[in-house]
């Protein structure tokens, strides 16, 4: 059973599980179904937030959970309150539960001297914020600490995401780039020196993990990036290339020259890379792609999303995120 299954990491999920022999019951609100799906998936409604709607639908029972959309300890003691019916759960946390030895997150990037420096590669040992109702990450720390400790009632394997991307993606970081390509936009500034890594991962290789740990039951945290952490000037050109254009890049040692310059939603003043060899070890994982090699569908979904209408109406969530990542007078300003 997927619940949020009609989301960018559910859609390719039910169907890694299908095609491996499965039976899979897709769950989400509007009870959609993909047109990528083997027709012997199942799909039901039901909005996971409500306790009574998600206990029917698990009904007699499932061997295995998979929870894309839970956020807090709440839904974490909902799901050991299906213990008896589920065998297993696959959850998907995310990478910003992570602190550094200063007590440093992704919480308190925004203060002076706030941003976290992280070993390079991340390991899944490395110490976690401490649970609590504040953020995100405050969030799902406590979900991962309330699934971890119930792990004799219900297995459950955390998966914590990196930057997620592919279609159907809400708030697709790569927006920055395409845009300005659709918008004939022939020279970016890069800050940090176009060297920023802010680990990615594809809705493909996490569904690839999924598929693995749903066969392989346990109490488990792993990462779940890609293989490989490109640096933004890489992506830049990665992009650049599947869109067939040439841009010059204009490199600015240090933090971004301006308020909206150089700025982009991957632009960190340290690296922030994953280690996933825990994944290799404990479930046999190997990527199934690339950064570059997912990109093309990545970007057709973009530009079909952006047709015709504002950015801000296409993806309202990246605005209120990120601000106004488009503000080209600035650029055009900043070099003179």
């Amino acid at each position: 059973m997927v619940i949020g299954a009609a989301g960018q990491i559910g859609r390719v999920a039910v169907g890694a599980l299908a095609r491996d022999g499965w039976e899979v019951t897709a769950v989400s609100r509007g009870g959609a179904r993909d047109v990528s799906w083997p027709d012997e998936v199942r799909v039901s409604t039901a909005d996971r937030a409500d306790e009574t709607a998600l206990a029917a639908v698990v009904g007699d029972g499932c061997d295995v959970l998979v929870d894309m959309v839970a956020y807090g300890p709440e839904h974490a003691r909902q799901l050991t309150g299906l213990a008896g019916r589920v065998g297993s759960a696959v959850v998907i946390s995310s990478l910003s539960v992570y602190e550094d030895d200063k007590g440093r997150n992704f919480d308190t990037q925004t203060e002076p001297d706030g941003f976290p420096e992280y070993p390079v590669p991340i390991t899944e040992g490395r110490r976690t914020v401490r649970p609590g109702e504040g953020s995100y990450s405050t969030r799902k720390a406590g979900l991962e600490r309330e699934l971890l400790v119930a792990g004799d009632q219900l297995p459950a394997t955390l998966l914590r995401a990196g930057a997620i991307h592919g279609p159907y993606c809400r708030t697709p970081r790569e927006l920055y780039f395409v845009k300005r390509n659709l918008d004939g936009r022939r020279r970016r500034v890069l800050a940090h020196g176009g060297a920023s890594r802010f680990h990615p991962a594809s809705v493909h290789n996490i569904a690839e993990l999924i598929r693995l740990a749903a066969a392989q039951p346990g109490t488990r945290v792993l990462n779940a990036v890609d293989a490989e952490a490109p640096t933004v000037a890489e992506i830049a050109g990665a992009i650049d290339a599947v869109m067939g254009v040439e841009v010059e890049t204009v490199l600015v040692d240090g933090p971004p020259p301006a308020p909206t310059v150089g700025d982009t939603p991957w632009s960190v003043p340290v690296p922030v890379v994953c280690d996933m060899s825990a994944a290799a070890r404990e479930l046999g994982y190997r990527p199934v792609v690339t950064y570059a090699e997912s990109l093309p569908e990545t970007v057709a979904w973009i530009e079909d999303r952006l047709a015709g209408q504002d950015w801000r109406k296409a993806y309202p969530r990246m605005y209120e995120a990120y601000g106004d990542l488009f503000d080209y007078a600035a650029e055009d300003a900043w070099p003179a």
